[in-house]
């Protein structure tokens, strides 16, 4: 694999901001002096892990004195969240975080969360309440889904199940309320009410059956209605970072359109909440990079990012160093003349012979651009490949134009007699040939125009060729 056109920093470097850099605000003259004693452990230390969005780092270590003390004592202030205290064993506490920071935690290694004890923190004392709950109601709900599975759906003894399920529902749900109800401003219930699930809704097509798509557009988007932007305690929580990768990575079809239509959604609920608007932001383009993704075209989601986001006006996270931001919208200009569903650029190059040779020129209804260096491990593996897909395919409307990146003109010329590459081949030294019109970022790269040399597909391997290819032609057909 190789790689071009770098700049001297990868865009994902470019795009990685120091995770502390969001903060919560704390008063110069605050403490922290947490006390925890385990009795019954045996490790001599501990640490104290917090996150950041889907990151843990260590925020904090101490001994384990003979009595099984822990003590947390420091004169500047943990950052307000979720936290757990563990050791190299089998020990994992839950602990959360706000700005009182003085408090006692009391419980034993054989029963970590039902003989906890709380002494000067409501929000631990909420924590733990609904931990014991969930304890004492989730092996009846294992009970009764294993049970569930033995009987035929809405038979007599299913329904009685169903029902004892129900039951257990509605009494998880009545718990939740409590805290609503009676601790409506405590850290604890933001946290806990931002982590459910939304209601279900149903849908109706015109013929009164269940419309699944609208279903699952609705539970998508629903996901965030109970999430307090205002609160950014809740990015030092696992619930934002684990609602993002559910919604993007499972509830959002991984196509460019689909991706760029969910993340604009998400954003634009959060223009006004910088520190989400950040982490989102940055979280977004780095799951979506383009030399990691799977997706068909990653760089549709880059540019569109970039140009609407990573913008001077909007990303103020680089208001110190704002020829990042141009560099990031430098490569995006780069990107955005080859997406999928635009026209495919002509490019024009010598051939071995020092003949131009153009893409225009070419006659056939589908012109696969390849993309390659010679020296490339991938490229050597590729290249074989496309090579016996051509020659089954070229009677059957398929042409090649393969570009040659990176490489001199004797090793250029030495690959296409090694390899057997009968298409059309060309080489341009200085790369100007397709600067700004197909976007390579690693080799080998493949790119599909249609009859109407629009590009139909990219980011792709040789074995998806004929897939893509039949799928156009059929398409084009019902047209």
């Amino acid at each position: 694999m190789k790689t071009v056109f770098q700049l001297n920093q990868s865009i994902a470097s470019i795009l990685f901001v120091l995770l502390s850099a969001v903060t919560y605000s704390q008063t110069e003259t605050q403490t922290t002096n947490i006390e925890i004693k385990v009795t019954g452990i045996n490790s001599k230390k501990v640490y104290l892990i917090g996150i950041f969005g889907d990151q843990f780092f260590r925020a904090d270590s101490s001994n384990v004195d003979d009595q099984g003390i822990i003590r947390f004592s420091k004169n500047k202030p943990f950052d307000p969240g979720f936290y757990y205290v563990h050791d190299n064993n089998s020990m994992s506490l839950q602990v959360l975080i706000d700005q009182d920071q003085h408090f006692k935690l009391s419980t034993q290694m054989s029963d970590l969360i039902g003989a906890m004890k709380v002494d000067g923190s409501l929000d631990n004392e909420l924590l733990y309440s609904n931990l014991k709950f969930e304890n004492s109601i989730q092996p009846q709900f294992k009970v009764i889904e294993e049970q569930m599975k033995l009987e035929q759906e809405n038979s007599p003894k299913y329904l009685t199940l169903k029902s004892k399920q129900d039951s257990l529902i509605a009494a998880r749900k009545t718990h939740l309320e409590s805290f609503v109800k009676n601790y409506p401003t405590a850290f604890f219930t933001k946290f806990k009410t931002a982590g459910q699930n939304p209601n279900l809704r149903n849908p109706l097509n015109a013929d009164g059956s269940l419309n699944k798509d609208l279903q699952l557009f609705y539970y998508k988007n629903d996901m965030w209605s109970n999430v307090d932007f205002s609160d950014v305690r809740l990015l030092r929580t696992p619930i934002v970072s684990n609602k993002l990768k559910k919604y993007l990575l499972d509830y959002t079809v991984q196509t460019a359109d689909s991706v760029i239509a969910a993340s604009d959604y998400l954003i634009k609920k959060v223009l006004n909440h910088k520190d989400y608007y950040q982490f989102f932001c940055n979280w977004i383009a780095l799951n979506y990079d383009p030399e990691k993704s799977k997706i068909m075209d990653p760089q549709a989601v880059r540019v569109h990012l970039t140009k609407n986001y990573f913008t001077h006006e909007r990303a103020f996270w680089f208001k110190d160093k704002p020829y990042e931001i141009d560099r990031l919208q430098q490569r995006a200009a780069e990107m955005e003349a080859s997406l999928v569903g635009l026209k495919g650029p002509n490019v024009t190059a010598n051939d071995p012979n020092g003949q131009p040779k153009s893409i225009y020129d070419m006659k056939a209804p589908y012109i696969i651009v390849y993309m390659y260096n010679p020296t490339c491990e991938h490229c050597m593996e590729e290249t074989p490949k496309l090579v016996r897909f051509y020659n089954e395919w070229k009677t059957k409307g398929v042409d090649i134009y393969a570009i040659a990146i990176d490489t001199d003109d004797a090793e250029w010329k030495a690959y296409i007699k090694q390899t057997g590459m009968t298409w059309t081949n060309v080489f341009d030294p200085t790369n100007k040939s397709i600067y700004k019109k197909y976007y390579v970022d690693v080799t080998p790269e493949l790119y599909v125009l249609g009859p109407d040399r629009k590009i139909i597909a990219k980011n792709m391997k040789t074995h998806q060729m004929e897939e893509v290819i039949n799928l156009d032609i059929e398409k084009r057909k019902s047209k």
